[in-house]
């Protein structure tokens, strides 16, 4: 069984940053793809960015350039730096862990408010 927990979210003004974690627990941690979606209010989840068990990593086109995912699979935590925040970017920030289409699993959320 994996846990998932996000920290690092709260309020902060537009052009500024904030950097969220997520912790795992269990042993698939180093060889899962871990990532970043948001779900703002009255809208679907979508994806921010994804980082493989090999560090590779995928961004939706809205965060390129602003956003960073990274791992530490010592710590078995990942992280997401979010520089230049819009407005836009409110969202309830939530971690996954994908392990090979098998396992599938979902921290409880992390709110980012963005004031402009």
């Amino acid at each position: 069984q994996v846990q998932l927990v996000e920290s690092g979210g709260g309020l902060v003004q537009a052009g500024g940053s904030l950097r969220l974690s997520c912790a795992a627990s269990g042993t698939i941690f180093r060889f899962a793809t871990m990532g970043w979606y948001r779900q703002a209010p009255g809208k679907q989840r979508d994806l921010v960015a994804t980082i493989t068990g090999g560090n590779s990593t995928n961004y939706a086109d809205s965060v390129k350039g602003r956003f960073t995912i990274s791992r530490d699979n010592a710590k078995k935590t990942m992280y997401l730096q979010m520089n230049s925040l819009k407005p836009e970017d409110t969202a309830v920030y939530y971690c996954n862990l994908n392990w090979a289409g098998i396992q599938n699993y979902w921290g409880q959320g992390t709110q980012v408010t963005v004031s402009s």
